[in-house]
Parts: structure tokens; C-alpha cells; sequence
């Protein structure tokens, strides 16, 4: 799922899979452009050149048309793209895994491969839709929810990322769970622990004298 926040100009991309550390290959979002996807038989290269595109002017639907002619094994591929104006694109290659579900809404889209049904991808833009007033983080972790909710991949899912850029060169969110039983309830508790340190990880970037004085947590319990 990518997502584009009206309010803020905040871009972000959540994702799910029955393989190990999707936030590695899968997501990628650049403050100010956009963000991308790259999924299935994934090549990690295709994201950055997505948002290479955008970044020279390009609109989603004219990066992705480049992208996919310039790219050989494009069969294999299936890719999501929003742009500075939400603006959307998506690509399924020919060869991309059954069940396939994808859709676009007013400053989303969402795609998927090896579902159980076609209404994931719908079900995850309908969320994200409604919950226009909620910050950007809680819209799309809400929306993969009600993704898996609808059904979600075939297989147990393994890994989740959660990535959220907004004004600077480094993400505002960035939260990835690698390997767990349940991955998306994972993700979901580090975002609410993660949450209210946000904004003051950045001040701590860009105006430290104005950033909070670290308070370390208590020490977990031993067992």
C-alpha cells in the first residue's frame, strides 16, 4: 500500500509478505517526490529509478511507462508509484503469481500477488480512504489490516515494514519486523510505541536544543 497525507505532503508505503525482511527490497519513499513499491520476484534497483523519474519531472504514470519499457525481465515484476500530486501508477508483469489484486483511490493504491481473493487491494483503499483525518503512519497501517482482513496472501505472512517519509533526507518513520509469528500486530505495537517519539527524533536532527531530554525507559522484567 502507498499512500500521499493532503495535510502534511507526507508520503509513505506499508508491506507484508510470507518471506523474511520485506522493509529490506520492497519499500522505498523520497520526501518531497513520492514513493514506490517494487514486489513479487523483486528487484530492489527498480524503486530508487522510479523515484528517479519523479524527481525529474516525470508523473507517476509517465515514470512507470518509462520504467517498464526500460526494463527486460518486466514479466516478473509488479510495481506501485505515487507522485507529488498523488498521482498513482501500477504494473503487473505477466508472469506475477495468482491470485492478483490491485486498486487506486484519491491519493493511494494498493497491490498485491498470491492473495486469497481480488478484493485485498480494494478493501486496503477503502481504509485508507476513510480514515483521511488520521496521520498518514496509522492510514496505511490501518489499511493493510483491513487488507488481511479481506483475505490477505495464501501463505503465513513472515515480515512487515512500515516507511514514512516527510520533510527531510531521512524517513520520519522507518519500522520493519522481520521475522514473527504475526507480523502486521508487531508492526502495529512498535508504530504506537514509536508514535510519540516521532517528532522529536527529528527535532533532535534538525533543532536539537529544542528536542526533549531522553528519559531511558524503565528495564523489562527478567524472567
Amino acid at each position: 500500500m502507498l499512500g500521499r497525507c493532503v495535510r502534511t505532503g507526507q508520503f509513505g508505503a506499508v508491506v507484508t509478505t510470507s518471506a523474511i525482511a520485506v522493509g529490506t527490497r520492497c519499500p522505498f519513499a523520497r520526501a518531497g517526490v513520492g514513493a514506490a513499491l517494487t514486489q513479487h520476484r523483486t528487484d530492489p534497483r527498480l524503486g530508487p529509478a522510479l523515484l528517479d523519474l519523479l524527481a525529474g519531472g516525470a508523473t507517476a504514470a509517465q515514470a512507470m511507462a518509462q520504467l517498464v519499457a526500460a526494463t527486460p525481465d518486466r514479466a516478473w515484476r509488479q510495481l506501485a508509484l505515487i507522485d507529488r500530486h498523488g498521482g498513482t501508477a501500477l504494473f503487473t508483469g505477466a508472469n506475477v503469481r495468482a491470485t492478483v489484486s490491485a486498486a487506486e483511490g484519491a491519493g493511494c493504491a494498493a497491490l498485491g500477488n498470491i492473495l486469497r481473493n481480488d478484493q485485498v487491494a480494494p478493501a486496503m483503499v477503502a481504509s485508507f480512504i476513510a480514515d483521511a483525518a488520521r496521520p498518514l503512519a496509522d492510514r496505511l497501517l490501518r489499511a493493510i489490516l483491513a487488507g488481511d482482513a479481506a483475505g490477505g496472501e495464501m501463505a503465513s505472512i513472515q515480515s512487515a515494514a512500515l516507511l514514512v517519509v516527510d520533510r527531510e533526507s531521512f524517513p520520519y518513520v522507518d519500522l520493519r519486523v522481520d521475522d514473527h509469528t504475526a507480523p502486521l500486530a508487531e508492526l502495529a505495537r512498535l508504530w504506537a510505541l514509536y508514535a510519540p517519539l516521532a517528532d522529536d527524533y527529528v527535532l533532535r536532527a534538525t533543532a536539537p536544543t529544542q528536542a526533549a531530554v531522553y528519559v531511558p525507559p524503565p528495564p523489562r522484567p527478567t524472567s
